[in-house]
């Protein structure tokens, strides 16, 4: 059985997290089927929008401690942390960041630890208010080593982010709204993304792109965020979505092009 499963509602790719017996914790190989996942949806030009979800009770209930404690693993777990490069652990949450679409995430039951990195590799959070959520690894005596420090960046201050992770404080979705650890809360989080999704897939998948790449560059490569801004929008001008984009209020009934670039 699959442990991350893909499915496919028109332009928009359904990935879920799938050890509801476990609550979604997420064991070395579910870390794997996540890359791969996240591959296979940057090939494919005609997927527009993703959603991150769990199945079952949880969204991620965070590493698997049993992967994680068994004797087997520790070297490959060594060599993951040592070697240059993003080790296994970063890239299973960062690679979200890096697809050329929107990617939500649905979060509710448990998001904590690993699944709290995970959630924030994402680009949009829409959480369930009774949803508990945790930056935990302190309470395992270890350092949130899966890209938070890059994913939490500019999402919430230094402050608060470092609190969070000190403490391994349990907080619920209205909290974690108040701060802006997430986006929206809903009851039905995986129905508020959907209905987020179908705006996003009215626009060009271009323009998606493009927005995505600048505003990320932003927050992490302040210094180029200005020139990618020229360069995509010069990209986007001779590109085929941006012309139907100018002729959809007139012409709705035009469909925009598999996206062209990244």
């Amino acid at each position: 059985m699959a442990l991350v499963s893909l499915t496919r509602i028109g332009e928009i790719a359904h990935v879920q997290l799938n050890r509801p017996e476990k609550r979604n914790a997420m064991s070395f190989a579910m870390l794997h089927e996540l890359v791969h996942t996240a591959n296979k949806i940057r090939k494919d030009k005609s997927i527009r929008v993703v959603i991150l979800s769990g199945q079952g009770d949880a969204f991620s209930a965070g590493i698997d401690l049993s992967d994680l404690n068994n004797p087997k693993n520790m070297l490959y777990a060594g060599w993951e942390l040592l070697k240059p490069g993003q080790s296994i652990f970063q890239k299973a949450n960062l690679i979200w960041q890096t697809l050329p679409v929107p990617v939500i995430a649905a979060l509710h039951g448990h998001c904590l630890g690993a699944g709290m990195q995970l959630a924030l590799g994402a680009d949009i959070r829409i959480c369930h208010p009774d949803c508990k959520l945790s930056i935990m690894e302190s309470r395992w005596g270890l350092v949130p080593d899966m890209g938070l420090t890059r994913s939490i960046k500019d999402i919430i201050p230094l402050d608060l982010a470092k609190e969070l992770t000190l403490t391994g404080r349990i907080f619920d979705g209205n909290y974690a709204k108040e701060i802006g650890l997430v986006t929206h809360l809903n009851t039905d989080p995986v129905a508020h993304a959907m209905q987020l999704a179908e705006e996003l897939i009215q626009r060009s998948p271009d323009a998606l792109l493009a927005g995505k790449r600048v505003l990320d560059a932003m927050a992490h490569q302040p210094k180029r965020a200005l020139r990618l801004e020229k360069l995509w929008q010069f990209k986007l001008i001779l590109g085929q979505n941006s012309k139907i984009a100018r002729l959809k209020d007139k012409k709705p009934e035009l469909n925009f092009k598999p996206r062209q670039f990244g």
